[in-house]
């Protein structure tokens, strides 16, 4: 994929996804590329798309995975140790939105991201059909202007807060977001038995600041967990229930309707 390919021109793909969810609540299941294969990330990523999901997650994977919880961190360490590279990341997201409208979001850390080079990431991201970009771990000195590079190729670049976020750096957040805010119900990522207490307060804050749909994420990790996000966000992601059922090779697309089902 040559960095100098044509990028898309900026859409409102997933926001408008996101407000046209069944029930008003868009479901973005989260997949690691490259893991447990990428033949089994493409396989299972088309199979998602063809359901009525808002977006579709896809984290390129970081030898310092510093928001993740053992699942997802362990599914990134071994999609490394096969060979999965930025690069091979990005030609996944072109193969996977090849005949779907879903939105592809890319999840990379800073470390990945600076060391591909910002512009050549944005270019192909961009030329892959990739929608928007979180970079979780990005720094103050760099924040601005990778944003700015990543708009320039047409993606939106999503803010990621969470229940300890002040409130100045949560008003940033919401401000320098497109597409949508990312509410992190949690530090790391993981699979949990329980929503935290205090998810509708951040999601709250949040919609205070910014009138972009909110998603949340971090630890959503069945049916009833979606439910008792109605009413409070415009989405949601579930990631390590989705990772740990690819690491067994189990089905995914069933889960993926059972949350949907409880979305609505």
């Amino acid at each position: 994929m040559s960095a100098t390919a044509a990028v898309l021109a900026p859409t409102d793909r997933l926001e408008e996804r996101l407000r046209a969810a069944p029930g008003g609540l868009g479901l973005v299941p989260f997949l690691m590329a490259g893991h447990p294969d990428a033949a089994a990330t493409l396989e299972a990523a088309r199979r998602i798309a063809e359901l009525d999901v808002a977006a579709l997650e896809l984290g390129i994977p970081s030898p310092e995975p510093v928001c993740d919880g053992p699942v997802i961190a362990a599914a990134g360490h071994e999609a490394l140790a096969r060979g999965t590279t930025v690069a091979r990341s990005l030609e996944l997201a072109a193969e996977i939105s090849v005949g779907t409208e879903v939105p592809i979001v890319l999840m990379t850390y800073a470390g990945p991201l600076l060391a591909y080079g910002v512009s050549r990431f944005a270019l192909e991201a961009a030329a892959a059909g990739v929608a928007g970009v979180i970079v979780p771990d990005l720094r103050d000195g760099r924040r601005a202007s990778v944003g700015t590079c990543l708009r320039a190729a047409g993606l939106d670049t999503i803010g990621l807060v969470t229940p300890t976020t002040s409130t100045p750096e949560l008003a940033r957040a919401c401000r320098t977001s497109t597409g949508f805010v990312y509410c992190a119900l949690a530090a790391t990522t993981g699979v949990r038995a329980t929503l935290r207490a205090d998810a509708p307060s951040l999601l709250a804050r949040a919609r205070r600041q910014t009138s972009l749909p909110l998603v949340a994420g971090f630890g959503i990790s069945g049916p009833e967990h979606l439910a008792g996000l109605r009413g409070h966000a415009d989405g949601a992601v579930v990631g390590s229930a989705l990772v740990a059922r690819m690491a067994h090779r189990w089905d995914v697309v069933s889960f993926v309707k059972d949350l949907l089902a409880a979305c609505r």
